[in-house]
């Protein structure tokens, strides 16, 4: 038991208090350019971590695909099991259904698939996240507005980040040691980045509704509980990849469901209060989860 701890301890708590470390700067009253960090982060980091990740680690076309399909079977199910939970509960789909489907496996998915599977994790987790991210720039713009933005994917550098890991894995080229080193020097401090632009957001958002939030946030963590359990046996996976559907799935509303509701003015306070809450009951749901599947 003491050892189970002990290793839930060294996966959790450089989440928690990287986080914790964004959240008390600003509460302190110091200042932290959240537009810059996210820019940084979506512009370069990640497509960084992306491209270094997935041709460092020699993922497999079949491994890439498997993981690829699973992603977006996770996808739909938060879809329909989201679609029926806010119908039961009389929500709008509107305002709360991006939040549901699309999970922070970016600023929270990553480290802890990182710190629980290590390099195998953080490969995998890094091609879930790549395939939610094309599907959030594309299908979030349009729940939040009503109409399709293709300039937001055109303009996505992650995007061009994933089809290009897909060209070196597929036709097997050899990658310069410069640009791997480059792309891997940059993607490093997306991690880190990403922990404390969550803290900082967490410190800046408020809750409008706590009840509203409260139900919808343990609608995003059973659905994405109930889906990457589902889809994990329906691929058979084991091991670190069912860990990492599994993790994945189950994190809390994304922080980009935020920026879109606020860009399209779709109830941005009703947003922040799930995402506020949401990430609060991950804090308490992770060391359980975590346990589940290592």
């Amino acid at each position: 038991m003491i050892d189970l701890l002990a290793h839930l301890a060294a996966i959790l708590a450089p989440v928690f208090l990287t986080s914790a470390v964004g959240f008390g700067w600003v509460k302190r009253g110091y200042s932290f350019d959240q537009g810059f960090a996210t820019r940084l982060i979506a512009s370069l980091g990640t497509p960084c971590l992306v491209f270094s990740t997935l041709t460092r680690m020699h993922v497999s076309g079949q491994d890439f695909l498997t993981m690829g399909a699973a992603s977006l079977a996770c996808l739909i199910v938060f879809f329909i099991l989201g679609i029926a939970g806010l119908k039961l509960c009389r929500l709008p789909a509107s305002v709360f259904l991006p939040s549901l489907a699309f999970p922070n496996n970016g600023n929270m998915g990553l480290p802890v698939c990182l710190f629980a599977f290590g390099d195998k994790g953080v490969a995998l987790a890094t091609i879930y996240f790549a395939v939610i991210c094309v599907f959030q720039f594309t299908l979030g713009p349009l729940l939040s507005s009503g109409r399709f933005n293709f300039s937001l994917l055109v303009k996505a550098p992650v995007v061009y980040a994933t089809l290009a890991s897909i060209a070196v894995i597929a036709l097997h080229l050899k990658v310069p040691e410069w640009l791997l080193n480059t792309t891997a020097l940059l993607g490093q401090l997306c991690v880190p980045l990403m922990l404390l632009a969550l803290g900082v957001a967490l410190a800046q958002l408020k809750v409008a509704n706590l009840r509203r939030a409260v139900i919808v946030s343990l609608l995003r963590l059973g659905v994405g509980l109930a889906g990457g359990v589902l889809v994990a046996i329906l691929f058979g996976f084991h091991g670190a990849e069912r860990g990492v559907v599994i993790l994945e799935s189950a994190m809390p509303v994304a922080v980009f469901n935020y920026l879109f509701a606020l860009l399209y003015d779709n109830s941005p306070e009703e947003v922040a209060g799930v995402i506020m809450v949401s990430t609060a009951l991950s804090y308490v749901s992770l060391p359980f989860l975590v346990a589940m599947v290592i």
